[in-house]
């Protein structure tokens, strides 16, 4: 600047006071893969394309409402009386009020819409979302990881934010088909990106535990492999909550209306039997019931919910159960909700434990202390995470666990998530001195802003010791971790050692009696 002035003036020159500094990168920032109603932004689609959203209206705006599960209802079989008789048949009686059947149509059921009301609801923020086909396509691990064109989770490949890899309908898959994907996300996240953790879902969850070739814990551990499972932390059972509201479930919902009439009839039949009401009413009820099979306008199949809720109680129980059965969601979201939770009001270094999970009515299957022993600390070393019911407490999340249970480094999911937040804040910053001179400056300023940044971790609590020195070590130079021959390679080599603070899973007071002092 100096050898350019000629106008005369004054002119001001800046210079940079401060070194390169290292900036902290996003720890809760999950990506979700899954199908959606529509993926649009105006005429542009965003399938397979990640996608980032703030709250649940952007996510409903760009992808669309909630799937229209339907289910199958069988009416009651026929009971019989024991003959009076034997050469008499059995005279017929009326079904049993109660013996009806509803069975989900598994073509119907998308769970990505509800899992991302459930993120929210925990305390979700800014995320990703992956849609890889809408309503009228069937879930299919290669839609949720295709490889070969890029799309579900390979797609995330290209993106360096999210932080977490939630595949909530993974679960909807074979058997085979979910551990399959459920090992793609270990190897995505441990393999081929190395800055995000995978939460995953128990195949069958809902079930209780056996203990035998069937033990859907053990087939999950069996199924997963044994490859990067620092990377991934697992959660069972699955969870009964209030998701899905009694506003968003009607008749429309029974696939086979005529099955609902029959079932509704033999509602009316039976009040009739036992005098409760009479036939002329009868006559009347069944004429609305039969509405059911020919009303197609939105406003008319409102009016007749009302109507037959009221006069129906078989109704309001098949309407109970058909939410009962939406309301049973995976606990992958909520998880990765609480994740984010848990990482804007403390940090990274705190375990997503002991806290309790929002719009949970209870885990599908109570577990005791005694079944969370072989969950926590299992022979194979695959551990997996209690959610329990507490009394007094509501439903809490029981464990803080990855998959590598018996590491000494990562069994932690605090400390293998809070390892990668130092290493990829430092590994960014560090990308300012790429085609540095490989000299003694260029070490103490690396060497530098490293240990600003570590000891801004070590003050905050993330690392532990009573002095920086104790928390942390940084190592660079000549002769220290780099050759003659490495500094000709253009390599430039750095040490960092870490003391990650880890939690206290297991707390044990020793009580003792003492002698009377006066």
């Amino acid at each position: 600047m100096a050898s350019n002035l000629a106008t005369p003036g004054v002119y001001v020159e800046e210079k940079s006071s401060f070194g390169t500094s290292v900036v902290p990168v996003p720890t809760a920032v999950p990506a979700f893969v899954g199908y959606t109603e529509k993926a649009l932004r105006g005429s542009k689609s965003l399938t397979n394309k990640p996608t980032r959203i703030s709250n649940f209206g952007e996510f409903v705006e760009l992808f669309g409402g909630a799937p229209s599960t339907l289910f199958t209802i069988t009416p009651p079989a026929k009971k019989t009386k024991p003959k009076a008789d034997a050469d008499a048949p059995a005279p017929e009686t009326a079904s049993d009020p109660d013996d009806y059947t509803l069975e989900m149509d598994a073509a119907t059921r998308y769970l990505m819409y509800d899992s991302i009301r459930f993120y929210f609801v925990n305390g979700g923020s800014d995320c990703y979302i992956v849609s890889v086909g809408g309503y009228s396509d069937a879930i299919s691990a290669k839609d949720l990881n295709n490889v070969a064109t890029g799309g579900g989770i390979a797609a995330l490949e290209k993106f360096t934010e999210p932080t977490i890899l939630a595949v909530p309908e993974a679960i909807l898959l074979s058997e085979a088909d979910c551990y399959s994907i459920q090992a793609a996300m270990l190897q995505h996240c441990g393999y081929k990106m190395q800055n995000r953790f995978a939460v995953l879902d128990v195949y069958g969850g809902n079930a209780e535990r056996t203990f035998d070739n069937n033990d859907v814990v053990d087939k999950f551990r069996e199924g997963v492999g044994s490859n990067f499972l620092s990377w991934g932390a697992a959660y069972y059972p699955l969870l009964n909550t209030t998701i899905v509201s009694s506003s968003e479930i009607d008749f429309t919902r029974i696939k086979n209306p005529k099955g609902l009439v029959d079932v509704l009839n033999t509602e009316v039949d039976e009040s009739v039997a036992a005098d409760n009401i009479s036939s002329a009413r009868a006559q009347g009820i069944k004429a609305e019931i039969a509405k059911i099979a020919t009303t197609t306008d939105a406003d008319l199949i409102k009016s007749l919910q009302a109507t037959l809720t009221v006069i129906s109680p078989k109704l309001n129980a098949i309407l109970t159960d058909i939410a009962d059965e939406l309301n049973t969601l995976p606990p992958s979201p909520a998880m990765a909700g609480l994740y984010c939770m848990v990482d804007n009001s403390v940090n990274v270094a705190k375990s997503p434990a002991n806290l309790s999970l929002g719009s949970v009515i209870s885990p599908s299957v109570n577990i005791n202390n005694e079944n969370q022993e072989d969950l926590n600390l299992p022979l194979n070393g695959k551990a997996v995470n209690a959610i329990r019911s507490f009394t007094g407490k509501g439903t809490l999340v029981w464990g803080a666990r990855t998959l590598e249970g018996n590491s000494k480094d990562y069994r932690y999911i605090s400390v293998r998530r809070t390892m990668t937040f130092i290493e990829q804040s430092i590994k960014i910053a560090a990308e300012s001195y790429v085609f540095s001179p490989n000299n003694a400056t260029t070490w103490s300023s690396l060497r530098a802003t490293v240990y600003n940044f570590l000891n801004n971790q070590w003050s905050s609590g993330i690392l532990v010791g009573s002095t920086p020195q104790d928390a942390f070590e940084i190592e660079i130079g000549l002769g220290s971790t780099m050759t003659s021959t490495d500094i000709l390679d253009g390599i430039l080599k750095m040490t960092i050692k870490v003391a990650i603070v880890r939690p206290a899973e297991f707390i044990v007071i020793t009580f003792e009696q003492q002698q009377q002092k006066s």
